[in-house]
C-alpha cells in the first residue's frame, strides 16, 4: 500500500532504459535472454562466480559483521545461516574489493560454543555482494543451534536457530510470530527489539521488509541528531546498487539485528521491495515492462542476497520462486505465497472501487495458475492439524464504507474475487480444516472469520485471517483509526482492527491456536514498551475467533 504523502513519478534509470532498449521483451522473457540482460545490467563477469581473485581475510581491518547474522526456513534436518561482510555498509562497495573471501562458520549446542556440532567455510563471492548462504544438513531435528562466523581476526555475534520437528512427529505446540512493513524512514524498529525477546520458534515476514523510497539525511522520521546518514539514500532505489545499499540502511538496525539474530525467519516479498503496487511485469505506473523487468530483475537479486534463503529461491534474472512450504511435524503446514510476482494487474486502475466485470473477470488471478494449483494440491497431500498460510495483501472481505455496494481494494484478494473464490472452494474440495491466513501489507492489526459468504454473517466460519500491523510504517498510528467505526460496522466478520504499529504472535496447538496482537505506544521516539493489545483463540475443528 501507499503511504500517505508519496505519489512517486516513474524514475527509471537512463542507464536500464538504454539496456531495455538492447532487448525485447520476448527475448528477456526466455531464460537466456533473462540471464544475458541480468549480466548486462548487474555486471555479472561472464567466467561465473568463481572468476574473481582471493582476499586474504587478515587484511580486513574493519568488523565485517556490520549487518549482522540471520537464520531462515527451518527444515527437520537442516538450518540455513546468512551473514554478508560489509566493514562500510553504507558505501556502494560495503568497504572491500571485489575479491573473493574465506568465511568460516560453527553450530554448536551451547552458547558458549563448547559442543560444536559442525563447522566449516563458506566463500563470500564479490558478484553476491559478499553474502554468505550456509545450508547445515544432517542435523537433528526439533533442537535449538547456536552459530557464528568468522572473518579474519573477525567474530561475528552469536545466533540461535532451530531445526523443525521431524516429519510426522506428534508436536504439541508452537508458537511463531508475524511481522510487515518496516519503513525505515517512519520510525524505529522498536517491536524487533521486544520481538528479540519473545520465545517463539519461528518468525513469518509477510512482506514490505524495504521500502524504495528516498531517506534522508535524519532518518525521517526518526530525527536523527546523533549522526548523518549519506546522500546516497536520499533518492528512490532502482538500480542493484540502490537496493544493495538501502538493504545495507535497514539490516544495520540494532533491533532488527537483534530479532534476526533471536530467531529463524522465513520471509516473503510484497511490493515495496521492488516498488509500489506493481503487478507482474507492470510497474505503478504502466511503463514499458521490459523496462521493469529490469529493475525487478535488480530488486529481486539484492532481496535473496540479503536474506537467510535457501538455493531454490535464487532468482534468475526478473524471476524467483519464492512460493515454497515448511511443515511442522503433523501440527501445522505453512504454504508461503508470493500475491506479486504472477498476479494480473490491479483493476479499475488500482485503488478502492466497487467491484464489477473487470475486477470480477474470472481469468484475473492474485497468485498465478502454477501457484494455485500448487497451493490446493499441497492441501490435499497435508496431514497437518493445522493450515497456515503466510501472504502477503487482505484476504477476507474488507468493505471500506458503508454504501449498499462497497468499494473494496483493488490491490487486496477482494480484487482478485474469482482467485479468492477458487482458493476457498479448494479448501473445501481437499477437506481443509483449521485453516489460518497470515497477512501484512495494511499497517494495522486486523482479525478475521473467514467465511463462506461474507455477505451472509450465518454462513459457514472456513478459516481465520490474522493481520500483523507494520513494524513502522504509518508512523505511531492509533489505537481506533479515523475509520475504526465504518470498518467494524461494515464488516461483521471483522472481530478485531487496531491501528498501532507491533507484531502478532501466534501459538497453535492441539486444541486450539491464540493470537496476542502485541503493540507498541510509538515508533517516532524510541524505545516504546510492548504491551498486549487483544487476545483471540480459535478451536481446532470448530473454526472462528472468540477473545482470549
Amino acid at each position: 500500500m501507499t503511504p500517505p504523502g508519496h505519489d512517486h513519478p516513474s524514475q527509471h534509470t537512463p542507464e536500464l532504459r538504454a539496456v531495455a532498449r538492447h532487448i525485447g521483451r520476448r527475448r528477456f522473457l526466455t531464460v537466456t535472454g533473462a540471464a544475458a540482460a541480468l549480466a548486462f545490467a548487474v555486471d555479472l563477469p561472464a567466467a561465473g562466480v568463481a572468476s574473481a581473485a582471493e582476499l586474504d581475510a587478515a587484511k580486513i581491518t574493519d568488523d565485517p559483521f556490520t549487518l549482522g547474522v540471520a537464520s531462515g526456513d527451518p527444515l527437520p534436518g537442516s538450518v540455513l545461516l546468512w551473514t554478508r561482510l560489509a566493514p562500510a555498509p553504507y558505501q556502494a562497495d560495503s568497504g572491500l574489493p571485489a575479491e573473493r573471501v574465506t568465511v568460516h562458520w560453527e553450530l554448536a549446542h551451547d552458547d558458549g560454543f563448547r559442543k560444536v556440532v559442525r563447522r566449516g567455510t563458506a566463500t563470500a563471492h564479490p558478484e553476491f555482494h559478499h553474502a554468505v548462504h550456509v545450508e547445515v544438513g544432517h542435523l537433528d531435528a526439533d533442537r535449538v543451534f547456536y552459530y557464528r562466523f568468522r572473518a579474519g581476526g573477525w567474530v561475528s555475534e552469536t545466533g540461535r536457530t532451530r531445526t523443525a520437528p521431524a516429519p510426522g512427529s506428534r508436536v504439541s505446540a508452537l508458537r511463531l510470530a508475524a511481522v510487515s512493513c518496516q519503513a525505515y524512514h517512519d520510525g524505529y524498529f522498536t517491536a524487533y527489539g521486544h520481538l528479540a525477546e519473545e520465545d517463539v520458534d519461528v518468525v513469518f515476514h509477510l512482506g514490505d521488509y524495504l521500502y524504495e523510497y528516498a531517506v534522508n539525511s535524519v532518518g525521517g522520521a526518526r530525527k536523527y541528531t546523533d549522526r548523518t546518514l549519506p546522500d546516497l539514500f536520499n533518492h528512490e532505489t532502482v538500480t542493484l546498487e540502490d537496493y544493495r545499499l538501502r538493504y545495507a540502511l535497514y539490516k544495520s538496525d540494532p533491533d532488527l539485528r537483534a530479532a534476526h539474530a533471536a530467531h529463524p525467519f522465513a520471509v516473503t516479498w510484497d511490493d515495496h521491495e521492488t516498488e509500489n503496487n506493481y503487478a507482474g511485469d507492470i510497474d505503478e505506473n504502466g511503463g514499458p515492462p521490459e523496462e521493469f523487468l529490469l529493475r525487478r530483475a535488480a530488486a529481486y537479486r539484492a532481496y535473496w542476497e540479503n536474506q537467510p534463503l535457501r538455493r531454490p529461491q535464487l532468482p534468475h534474472g526478473p524471476d524467483a520462486q519464492l512460493y515454497r512450504r515448511l511443515r511442522w511435524g503433523r501440527l501445522a503446514q505453512f504454504d508461503i505465497l508470493d500475491t506479486r510476482q504472477y498476479r494480473s494487474n490491479q483493476a479499475y486502475g488500482d485503488g478502492s472501487h466497487i467491484p464489477g466485470p473487470e475486477s470480477d473477470d474470472p481469468a484475473r488471478t492474485i497468485t498465478g495458475p502454477t501457484q494455485e494449483r500448487w497451493l490446493i494440491d499441497g492441501w490435499r497431500r497435508s496431514h497437518a492439524l493445522w493450515n497456515v498460510v503466510p501472504q502477503q495483501v487482505t484476504f477476507s472481505q474488507r468493505k471500506l464504507d458503508l454504501n449498499p455496494v462497497a468499494k473494496v481494494s483493488m490491490d487486496a484478494w477482494d480484487g482478485y474475487r474469482a482467485s479468492r473464490q477458487r482458493i476457498l472452494d479448494g479448501a473445501r474440495s481437499t477437506g481443509t480444516e483449521n485453516l489460518m491466513v497470515l497477512t501484512g501489507d495494511v499497517h494495522v492489526g486486523y482479525a478475521f472469520d473467514i467465511l463462506d459468504d461474507f455477505d451472509d454473517p450465518a454462513s459457514a466460519t472456513l478459516g481465520t485471517e490474522i493481520v500483523a500491523t507494520s513494524i513502522t510504517s504509518g508512523k505511531d498510528g492509533a489505537d481506533k483509526p479515523a475509520n475504526w467505526a465504518t470498518y467494524t460496522q461494515a464488516n461483521a466478520h471483522l472481530k478485531f482492527y487496531n491501528g498501532r504499529r507491533g507484531y502478532v504472535t501466534v501459538e497453535l496447538g492441539r486444541e486450539a491456536a491464540r493470537a496476542d496482537f502485541r503493540t507498541v505506544s510509538a515508533v517516532t521516539t524510541p524505545g516504546a514498551p510492548v504491551t498486549t493489545a487483544a487476545s483471540f483463540v480459535t478451536e481446532a475443528g470448530n473454526q472462528g475467533l472468540e477473545p482470549a
